[in-house]
């Protein structure tokens, strides 16, 4: 997928609405200082820990997205495909929290999935997440279900309510 931009409508309890233009890039599967910093550097319990391990310049699996705000990197998402289902990962960086960058993210995986040919999109909260009930409700807000293997799982293509 070439390089493209988007304005999304983001609004937070801090702020008032406002357009924030994002740029959504496909980027190189390879463990550079913002997936690092964005990725590797979540708190400890978020994300799988081995990320904190990985050297600079090692490649990593799935296809990976960055997001973008004036030419400065506020998130990432990955999709793996994993039975036929698009597994995902989005992270924001701790100053695009709350500002609709995690939407505007989880918007764009959806685009993939549906890309691929994909039905179905999911994300596994991790029991050890710190705010792992308020994440999972932040999903089910945009059409996530969850499923008894724990899997929260949403439909390609399904709107999103927020």
């Amino acid at each position: 997928m070439p390089d493209a931009e988007f304005a999304t409508l983001a609004s937070t309890p801090n702020t008032k609405e406002r357009i924030v233009s994002l740029t959504w890039h496909k980027d190189i599967p390879v463990w550079d200082a913002g997936k690092l910093r964005i990725v590797g550097g979540t708190e400890k319990g978020i994300l799988d820990s081995r990320y904190a391990d990985i050297e600079e310049g090692s490649a990593v699996p799935c296809n990976w997205y960055r997001a973008e705000r004036d030419g400065a990197v506020v998130g990432y998402g990955w999709v793996d495909v994993n039975w036929g289902e698009a597994e995902i990962l989005l992270a924001t960086s701790d100053g695009a929290q709350g500002s609709g960058v995690g939407s505007f993210i989880l918007e764009q995986l959806d685009d993939e999935a549906r890309r691929m040919g994909l039905a179905y999109i999911y994300n596994v909260v991790r029991p050890t997440h710190p705010q792992g009930d308020k994440v999972a409700a932040w999903l089910a807000k945009r059409g996530f279900e969850k499923n008894p293997d724990g899997r929260l799982t949403r439909q390609v293509g399904k709107a999103l309510t927020s």
